[in-house]
């Protein structure tokens, strides 16, 4: 019978499930889009290393620009040194010297080769054992040598971009180039090949010019920040955690009580960021569905009752040949969710429709329409269906038959 009243009057129903299929649509796409963005998050980290942790002075990922975090002293290389020597749960140290042409003038990042310019690299000075610990591959050439870091040569490995743009041509190796860059001559040992994981379809190291970390010092002797990228030995990630933070708050001068004076970041520490991040995200996505689901219910609830009084005569008559209360309340009942049960069905498919389109536009975009997501929305669904459905539903149970078998 509910099947039947829902195609007696398809017009008014697909009005009435209008805002459950907005609803339903609103969430699965962000949700979709969401978990597509935490899951390249996740593997971008897991590529990186899942045993490192940074160590900065400032906070990562956060507002640096307060004052007492302006006026905190940059790590040195002494720091390095003394958590290596003193920890017994730490493999090695990665020293990067980050981002020198970013910051003021001290070094100029512009680079040039043969009337082609790329002004957007992001340049690092790291040590020679950056690679393996941040577990990088080379596309072309080699990685930076003791000699290189030892000598502060002028030699660079750049990152795909920055390949792209200065060496178009791909049967051209970019290897044992020289390009122009700061004022000065640098020659190209290497090419990071692209990682495999990527934040719409892009990752850090897309714009990478690695140089030897003591060259950066050399060429940019104003910037002074140090970042540092701990291996931790296998199973003794915490313990290294906490013999480098008391090893840095002993050095640093950080009395017991007071909050550290610099940044400890883990895998584990970035993925839960990004979830606050998304998080926020998430919720605005939810208000906007729960707005389309209310205004769904509500007209859900308005056709249910407009339902009763046009079938005054009928629940009359099934009220007279012996229906009971409970079985003209689960009628109407059933009848409200089959409606928005139809409503959620068209918004799932709408959604699934609108992420892989997406996906074909946009082949880096991240959206996953995962099971759980279709199950809550049908559940949903169907449960606002059963709430907005019991006023009319008691209702049509409460109508006397002969009042109703005289109603014209």
């Amino acid at each position: 019978m509910a099947f039947d009243s829902i195609a007696a009057h398809k017009f008014r129903s697909v009005l009435t499930i209008l805002g459950i299929v907005v609803g339903i649509v609103t969430a699965i796409v962000v949700a979709s889009i969401l978990t597509g963005m935490r899951q390249s998050i996740v593997s971008i980290v897991e590529e990186y290393g899942t045993n490192n942790v940074y160590l900065f002075h400032l906070s990562m990922g956060g507002n640096s620009n307060n004052r007492d975090e302006r006026n905190r002293k940059p790590l040195t290389d002494e720091d390095a040194n003394a958590i290596l020597s003193q920890s017994t749960a730490i493999e090695d140290i990665a020293l990067v010297n980050p981002g020198i042409g970013n910051f003021g003038p001290s070094f100029d990042d512009n680079m040039k080769y043969e009337g082609r310019n790329y002004r957007w690299a992001n340049v690092d000075g790291v040590s020679i054992n950056y690679d393996r610990i941040s577990n990088l591959t080379l596309r072309e050439g080699r990685w930076l040598t003791e000699a290189d870091n030892y000598q502060r040569r002028n030699v660079i490995v750049i990152g795909v971009d920055a390949r792209e743009a200065l060496f178009p041509n791909e049967n051209d190796t970019a290897v044992g180039k020289v390009i122009r860059m700061n004022g000065d001559t640098w020659e190209v040992v290497g090419v990071i090949e692209k990682r495999k994981s990527g934040f719409f379809g892009e990752n850090e190291e897309d714009r990478k010019v690695f140089m030897p970390y003591r060259t950066s010092r050399k060429v940019a002797p104003l910037r002074d920040f140090l970042l540092m990228v701990v291996e931790g030995k296998s199973g003794q990630l915490n313990d290294a955690v906490a013999e480098m933070e008391a090893i840095l708050r002993q050095r640093r001068g950080v009395k017991y009580g007071e909050p550290n004076n610099f940044d400890v970041k883990t895998a584990d520490a970035f993925i839960a960021q990004f979830d606050s991040i998304i998080g926020g995200v998430g919720l605005v996505a939810i208000a906007i569905s729960c707005l389309g689901l209310l205004v769904g219910g509500i007209g859900v609830m308005n056709i249910m009752l407009v339902s009763v009084t046009e079938r005054t005569k009928e629940i009359g008559i099934r009220k007279a040949i012996g229906a009971t209360r409970g079985a003209i309340v689960f009628q109407f009942l059933l009848e409200a969710m089959t409606l928005t049960f139809f409503g959620g069905l068209i918004g799932i498919m709408l959604a699934v429709g609108i992420s892989n389109l997406l996906m074909a536009l946009i082949p880096s975009m991240p959206a996953k329409v995962e099971m759980w997501m279709i199950m809550l929305s049908i559940g949903v669904s169907v449960g606002v269906g059963l709430l907005f459905g019991v006023l009319p539903a008691r209702k049509a149970a409460k109508l006397d038959p002969i009042e109703c078998l005289r109603y014209e």
